[in-house]
């Protein structure tokens, strides 16, 4: 997971605070598509607003621990979970040059 500063997560709270979630986690949670999404998501926008259905919640399932795992696997840093919608952020990667044949 990568770094936030304290200030940075209030301006990425601050700009996605009007905005709907862009990405629902549904019964079959963070599938291998989700994660694409996701990953698009953040390389376009830098961060992403998510929203997990009640059918995703079961057992020990919590919004917490899809967050934690949604951020792990994007390798992006959880700037807040509140109710059922958290918010993932990660600096754009850049593309690695290929190297000349």
């Amino acid at each position: 997971m990568s770094k936030i500063t304290t200030r940075m997560k209030q301006h990425v709270r601050h700009v996605l605070k009007d905005e709907n979630p862009t990405v629902w986690v549904g019964k079959d949670g963070l599938t291998v598509q989700l994660i694409g999404e996701i990953e698009k998501q953040l390389q376009k926008n830098k961060m992403v607003k998510i929203r997990v259905l009640p059918a995703a919640l079961h057992d020990d399932l919590t919004t917490q621990v899809i967050a934690n795992q949604a951020a792990e696997q994007t390798a992006a840093a959880l700037v807040e979970v509140r109710g059922h919608v958290f918010i993932l952020f990660r600096k754009r990667r850049t593309p690695e040059p290929t190297p000349p044949n």
